[in-house]
């Protein structure tokens, strides 16, 4: 059943059944980010028999490293570009109707300054149209007293004023689990750390792959109407068996996380960083200020996790200093750091902020790949991927289907429902319709909220049971967020996290050990301060 399919154990069995007994696939999706997560839901709910393939984990690579805001995307209109933000608003509003508790509004303020851009008026020229998109009234003016009141610890220096409007925020990976959750419930097949190796033809036509099981290095084929490929930032590496085309320019944004008490803010600020005049967000996230994001080309990608450079660290700050000087943020404050690679396809703009971030297909004899796009318009990339597909596909079925991405929620029982109420909201919006069962699984004592974070010690007892957990860095970093949120990668509580790990996993001492060397070694790499 799928309510099993990532329970501890489970890989192996369907790992068995793909080398054993081969199967024919409608469709097999590479890649188990938002936008992989997203083709396999909508394929699925269309009854065609589908396969996803993650080489490392879910979510592991942009998709777990954004700037976890489900936007419009103001500077489209700016640059022109208003259909993507009428998407993109439209979607937004989507996503926090159906999935409260993962996709929320969040209030953003612009603070405006004498003679600089934008002033008010212009910036609220562009809400309007951001609004009239959304059917509802967010932006407010707010003159200089307010925006001090809301904001003790800002930059006075000439403040004029502050525009207030909304957008969403989310835990990004949480997202992808979901959606993917909702895929296997409609019939997809669904497993982390297996390759596409390489593709099969039947002369110029793609039939199928041949698939890796990167920890154990087994190899076998599968075939299929058509495989898309929805490797992101990667995407270039698989077409390049069919296609010679260069599209992508992978482009790296790189954050930093810094304790709510330090720097305290209740919105989200657009800040103008001083030296290159980009916008900076400065957000409230999972209890948690993080400053990013960076927008750097990456010279090129590889099979290996981002990282922050020295450099990005220090133009961070410098922002968050600039905007919030009165907070002086120091480097000794910073609890983590992430680095993710946006696949933003080229079109030879000078750098990589002037490239538009609208998706594109190609089309390519049966293999079907996608790059670019947003976190919010994951839905619309997966409906152009099917139609680009369906001429493939024996089994498509034409008709109407519902739009609606989530299974709502059923209210908590069991007594559940005395949880707090923000509590009860967050969880249900995280975990959909696994909530009951997460909680029901709770050990004495872990309905209780772990200091430094949002999430409750249930969470990891759910995740490392349930939800195909290999590595611990896929229980820390991706399924929770403690990597992140809190202080040494979350290994202030080892002794509970092994303890969890032990008793759902069945690691022995060696293994976790094992996995804590590793886990700290990706952390210290690619999560701390860079030296």
């Amino acid at each position: 059943m799928w309510q099993q399919a990532w329970q501890a154990g489970n890989r192996q069995n369907l790992l068995q059944r793909l080398n054993n007994k081969p199967e024919h696939w409608d469709l097999i999706v590479a890649g188990g980010g938002i936008t992989g997560a997203g083709i396999a839901r909508e394929a699925a709910r269309r009854g065609l028999k589908t396969l996803l393939l993650e080489r490392q984990d879910f979510a592991w690579g942009t998709s777990s490293r954004s700037s976890k805001m489900v936007h419009g995307g103001l500077r489209y209109i700016a640059a022109g570009d208003v259909k993507t933000t009428m998407h993109s608003v439209q979607e937004r509003e989507r996503l926090m109707s159906e999935a409260p508790g993962l996709v929320d509004q969040m209030a953003y303020m612009m603070a405006h300054y004498q003679g600089k851009f934008p002033g008010p008026f212009v910036f609220n020229t562009l809400l309007r149209i951001y609004d009239f998109f959304a059917g509802r009234r967010y932006r407010q003016f707010h003159q200089k007293s307010a925006v001090e009141y809301l904001s003790p610890q800002i930059n006075e220096d000439q403040l004029i004023g502050g525009t207030q409007f909304a957008d969403a925020v989310t835990d990004d990976s949480r997202l992808v689990i979901r959606v993917l959750r909702e895929a296997q419930k409609d019939g997809a097949e669904v497993i982390n750390y297996v390759a596409v190796k390489c593709l099969k033809k039947d002369g110029d036509k793609v039939v199928g792959a041949v698939l890796q099981d990167t920890l154990s290095g087994d190899s076998f084929e599968v075939s299929a109407d058509a495989v898309v490929n929805a490797t992101g930032a990667w995407a270039d590496e698989l077409r390049s068996e069919v296609s010679a085309e260069k599209n992508i320019r992978p482009a790296r944004g790189s954050h930093i996380v810094v304790p709510y008490w330090r720097l305290p803010v209740a919105q989200s600020y657009t800040a103008i960083h001083p030296d290159d005049q980009r916008p900076i967000f400065i957000f409230p996230w999972e209890g948690r200020t993080v400053v990013g994001t960076t927008d750097l080309d990456n010279n090129g990608i590889d099979n290996s996790e981002a990282s922050m450079t020295r450099d990005e660290l220090e133009y961070l700050l410098k922002v968050a200093r600039f905007q919030f000087p009165k907070a002086e943020l120091q480097e000794s404050d910073i609890i983590s750091s992430w680095a993710g690679v946006r696949p933003l396809v080229s079109s030879g703009a000078l750098n990589p902020s002037k490239e538009k971030r609208d998706h594109s297909v190609w089309d390519d004899n049966g293999l079907v790949s996608v790059s670019g796009g947003k976190l919010t318009t994951f839905r619309l990339i997966a409906l152009d991927v099917l139609n680009a597909s369906k001429k493939y596909l024996k089994n498509w079925k034409n008709g109407e289907f519902s739009s609606q991405i989530f299974t709502h929620a059923a209210p908590l029982h069991n007594g559940f429902d005395t949880l707090p109420r923000y509590l009860q909201k967050r969880l249900s919006g995280h975990y959909g319709m696994d909530v009951d069962a997460l909680l029901e699984c709770a050990h004495s004592g872990e309905l209780e909220v772990i200091p430094g974070a949002r999430a409750i010690w249930a969470e990891l007892r759910w995740a490392a049971a349930n939800e195909a957990v290999v590595h611990l860095d896929d229980l820390l970093l991706r399924r929770t967020r403690l990597g992140l949120l809190v202080e040494q990668g979350g290994l202030i509580y080892e002794d509970k996290i092994r303890a969890i790990c032990a008793e759902e996993l069945g690691w022995t001492e060696q293994q976790w050990a094992e996995e804590k060397a590793r886990y700290q070694a990706i952390w210290q790499k690619h999560y701390s301060v860079p030296a």
